[in-house]
């Protein structure tokens, strides 16, 4: 025996533990490893999975298609819900600002917009910018944009900075597809 330090360690094994650590019996033979492919492997764990289930009985494949589709329906009711607690949402948004008048459009109704003009250097034709101002769709931030649009004064009565009321009308050049109606506010 090796020499230790500590002589409780130095005591000797008994027989007993000298069988045991001398060498392991001989066992029965083991079964071979089954090696299972992926799809048996998945198939197998979802049988048991069933086992498992509440009632510890199988279902069968129309009650697994039942609970499915009634999970489905519970789902589609909430989606719903959301959906028009959303549309409802915007409709209050759109409501509460002040933009542009809504563009509204029946055929042969002509659309009207109201803007400010920026330039009166052509003749007979003034440039007048549409401010929009709409609520985002999904982020609810206010998104300001505007449009300008080559308009038709045939009296040259608008000038910069005026605020006039526009109307849509039949082609009149490449351009212009808009006419003058009034102008409500004269620049100073």
């Amino acid at each position: 025996m090796a020499e230790t330090e500590n002589p409780q360690e130095t005591e000797e094994q008994t027989p007993a533990e000298d069988a045991a650590t001398a060498a392991p019996e001989p066992q029965a033979p083991a079964e071979p490893v089954q090696v299972l492919a992926p799809k048996e492997r998945r198939q197998r764990a979802r049988a048991a999975k069933a086992a498992r289930a509440p009632g510890g009985k199988a279902r069968t494949a129309e009650e697994r298609h039942a609970e499915r589709v009634a999970e489905r329906r519970v789902k589609a009711a909430a989606r719903r819900t959301g959906r028009e607690r959303a549309r409802a949402k915007a409709r209050a948004a759109e409501h509460s600002l002040e933009a542009t008048p809504p563009r509204e459009h029946a055929p042969g109704k002509q659309k009207s917009r109201q803007g400010v003009v920026v330039s009166d250097r052509a003749d007979k034709t003034i440039t007048v910018r549409i401010d929009i101002a709409r609520r985002h769709r999904r982020y609810e931030k206010i998104v300001r944009t505007s449009t300008k649009l080559h308009v038709h004064d045939e009296a040259n009565d608008a000038h910069i900075g005026d605020t006039v009321v526009v109307r849509e009308c039949r082609p009149l050049s490449r351009t212009k597809r808009w006419r003058l109606v009034e102008v409500l506010e004269r620049a100073k």
